[in-house]
């Protein structure tokens, strides 16, 4: 599942996505976290100091990389140069998995041990001298789209994105690309307004959107909050010595977490769990073609010089698949081809297309 952290500045949205992520990998499930947020706080909160958070690789600094990589033999990309942060997937793509070993994850990801579990980390790269006043900071953030939507995770394997505070999310179609987006709000009305910003722009799109109520000191917090967001509120979570210690860089094991916080962290992962059923990979794929033609007339076409749109594969949908040469049949990606109907042979396997999709309705969100 790929799962999104929102929530205004010093909501505390880092440090309950670190927490999701320790949890996680205490269950010994498969992980990747990306910080996307300016901030680059996520690697201090799950233990690295400031040398090691510093030497983190930045995604944006391999774009080059990643979208070569993800171009594989697409014959509607002609060069790795005319892809942008929302070109998607094809025919002769390569897609990513969250368990393999690739180039991205080489050169991009590094494993980090949490109570001796591994969770590979990604990190957009902070700012730059030269990127000051010259640059937006969503050019970044363009290099974990790219990934999202080259992304093919299955059940029990979880994408974790700490992301931009505020409302800035919205400025790219990266808020699209989630299972179930987790927003932390504390009980005030500024850490309920980013909400009804989120919840408002998010309605067309079809996004699971739950709230962590943060901060909460007792039960006029949470009647404040079931007030303000209604059955949109998941749990609450209160004060943690936990917490305190590891902010000051001295964490106790995991375990030792306060047990009715590992029970609030155990209910987002219920909800992580519960949205997979709900999970529509035709409405993904359309969202994503949709914000990439939007984004070639606005002003990707200009900057390439050649018609974005005609990087769209109308017959292919993104899906899951197992790795490897048997993707070739037997898989979803290729269920109801027969044999004249496959790519040859020489086409990348990872590539799954379904060129007949049946549309079908999702299934109503749980409360």
């Amino acid at each position: 599942m790929k799962i999104a952290f929102v929530g205004k500045g010093g909501s505390g949205k880092t440090t309950l996505s670190s927490l999701f992520i320790r949890h996680l990998a205490a269950n010994e499930a498969p992980v990747v976290a990306v910080d996307a947020d300016i901030n680059q706080h996520l690697g201090a909160a799950l233990g690295l100091d400031e040398g090691e958070a510093a030497a983190l690789p930045a995604l944006g600094a391999h774009l080059p990389l990643i979208k070569e990589y993800l171009r594989g033999s697409n014959p509607r990309i002609a060069s790795a140069d005319t892809m942008i942060k929302t070109t998607p997937p094809g025919r002769g793509s390569r897609l990513l998995r969250v368990t393999e070993d690739n180039p991205v994850y080489e050169a991009c990801a590094r494993t980090l041990l949490l109570d001796g579990e591994p969770v590979r980390l990604m990190a957009t790269g902070p700012f730059t001298e030269a990127d000051l006043g010259v640059a937006c900071y969503h050019s970044k953030v363009g290099a974990v789209e790219l990934c999202l939507n080259h992304l093919v995770d299955g059940p029990d394997e979880y994408v974790v994105v700490d992301m931009t505070a505020g409302s800035d999310s919205f400025a790219s179609g990266m808020f699209t690309r989630f299972d179930v987006t987790f927003l932390v709000a504390e009980p005030t009305r500024k850490g309920v307004s980013v909400y009804r910003q989120y919840k408002e722009y998010a309605r067309d799109f079809g996004v699971s959107l739950k709230v962590i109520g943060n901060k909460v000191q007792g039960p006029e917090d949470i009647e404040f909050l079931q007030d303000e967001v209604g059955e949109d509120l998941l749990v609450t979570v209160g004060h943690s010595d936990w917490v305190r210690a590891m902010e000051k860089g001295r964490p106790a094991a995991f375990e030792l977490l306060e047990a009715t916080n590992r029970l609030a962290l155990q209910a987002l992962q219920d909800a992580a769990d519960d949205s997979y059923a709900h999970r529509d990979w035709e409405r993904y794929t359309e969202q994503m073609v949709r914000f990439h033609l939007k984004n070639a007339e606005s002003w990707g076409n200009a900057k390439t010089g050649v018609d974005l749109a005609d990087q769209v594969d109308p017959g292919f949908v993104l899906r899951e698949g197992r790795a490897g040469r048997e993707d070739r049949a037997g898989s979803p990606g290729w269920e109801g081809l027969g044999d004249a109907e496959r790519e040859p042979e020489t086409a990348d396997p990872d590539a799954l297309v379904s060129p007949r999709p049946t549309r079908h309705q999702p299934a109503p969100q749980p409360a």
